[in-house]
């Protein structure tokens, strides 16, 4: 499957987009799985970086959990196309504070991408698949979360972030958040 874009939008200094695309295929310096406290990558998006990154994804993963809900852990990405998998640990629908922890988990993503020297970053709509995170509120979110990221960190050497989503109704909402947010900054 070839990406995407859907939407494209620069704020301080960075490019983001919204892309319709696979994540283990995104040549970025960085990707982020959507994982568990414990870094088990059994099922979906992380089953999936597991078997076509390798399982020293798995090895090294085993060997920096647990990450509490709201942070993130890096291990090199084996044989994907970028250099590391960040793994970001967002919250199950129902355990409380959904909003302020999965606001975390994209803090801790980018920031672990950062002091990692990364560049270019491609991010999954965190929470909202098994954890069952509302999608449009979540991509909302995580739109949010990003571009407040990069305003802050306009020194960072973070230039381009891709909202990565492997279904068109998730990267559709990526790129209708990031549309909204465009014509607020107008």
């Amino acid at each position: 499957m070839s990406a995407q874009v859907l939407y494209s939008f620069e704020v301080a200094g960075a490019l983001v987009e919204a892309v319709l695309g696979d994540l283990t295929e995104e040549r970025v310096d960085a990707i982020v799985n959507a994982a568990n406290s414990h870094l088990a990558h059994g099922g979906g998006l992380a089953a999936a970086i597991v078997r076509r990154g390798g399982h020293v994804i798995q090895e090294e993963s085993d060997r920096v959990a647990p990450v509490k809900v709201g942070g993130a852990a890096a291990t090199t990405a084996g044989a994907l196309p970028a250099r590391w998998v960040v793994h970001a640990v967002g919250p199950r629908w129902g355990e409380g504070a959904e909003e302020e922890k999965l606001r975390s988990a994209v803090r801790s993503s980018l920031d672990t991408a950062a002091e990692l020297g990364a560049q270019s970053v491609a991010l999954p709509a965190i929470s909202t698949g098994i954890f069952g995170y509302p999608k449009e509120e979540g991509t909302r979110t995580i739109v949010d979360e990003v571009l407040a990221w990069l305003q802050a960190q306009a020194t960072s050497e973070i230039t381009h972030v891709r909202l990565t989503a492997f279904d068109q109704p998730t990267a559709g909402l990526f790129a209708k958040a990031l549309e909204e947010r465009a014509k607020q900054e107008q």
